[in-house]
């Protein structure tokens, strides 16, 4: 099995980075593969909202020069996913966002490519704010029909110097039992998908508000 993270961060190896590094020690431990993947410090442009994603049912965005097509394919391919992004204002950091728009919603045109994998959100905080950074992340993962491991608190680390994060204790008791949760509900989906029929995908359906 193998889980691919991103690192929303604009730093390689700051806090995002070791916030992420503390739950994949769990899930290497527990014998699961796991690639980390700088997003935080390349150019990715947003959603233009042209659907070309939707009407082409390639699985690619249409915006060339950057390395969104590659990860999309890395998540469809893994188990799991985890989400990593710092605090930018108690909201995810920019770079991420426009990876994450793009991303996901070429998954939800193209079939539900992450549907029913493994998705969890990690936060580096220095402060505050950190919370709607967090449900910001979950929104993607809950939008996408993916399973959600839990901790014994929200996933949210708190630091301002890379490394930081090493020293807030509970949040490294925190990164540890969302690891080692992950890795458990990967293991028991993999044992069950094949006794238990997975629920048929319905179509999505739109409703808008104008009359």
């Amino acid at each position: 099995m193998k889980v691919v993270a991103f690192n929303g961060s604009p730093k390689v190896k700051g806090n995002t980075y070791h916030a992420i590094r503390m739950v994949a020690d769990e899930l290497e431990k527990a014998g699961i593969e796991v690639e980390i993947v700088h997003v935080g410090n390349q150019l990715i442009r947003g959603c233009l909202a042209c659907n070309g994603c939707a009407r082409n049912q390639n699985e690619k965005c249409v915006i060339p020069g950057d390395q969104v097509n590659e990860w999309i394919q890395k998540m469809k391919e893994a188990d799991g996913i985890i989400l990593g992004s710092p605090t930018y204002y108690s909201a995810i950091a920019g770079t991420m966002k426009s990876f994450l728009d793009r991303a996901f919603y070429v998954a939800s045109v193209n079939g539900g490519l992450f549907r029913h994998k493994v998705g969890a959100a990690v936060v580096a905080d220095r402060r505050a704010g950190g919370i709607p950074v967090y449900n910001q992340l979950n929104n993607f993962i809950n939008y996408s029909e993916m399973v959600m491991p839990t901790s014994n608190y929200w996933h949210v680390t708190y630091g301002t110097e890379p490394g930081e994060v090493a020293q807030d204790e509970e949040g490294k008791q925190i990164m540890r039992v969302l690891g080692k949760n992950m890795a458990w509900l990967m293991k028991v989906l993999e044992v069950g998908k094949p006794m238990v029929d997975e629920p048929e995908a319905e179509e999505k359906v739109f409703t808008h508000f104008i009359r």
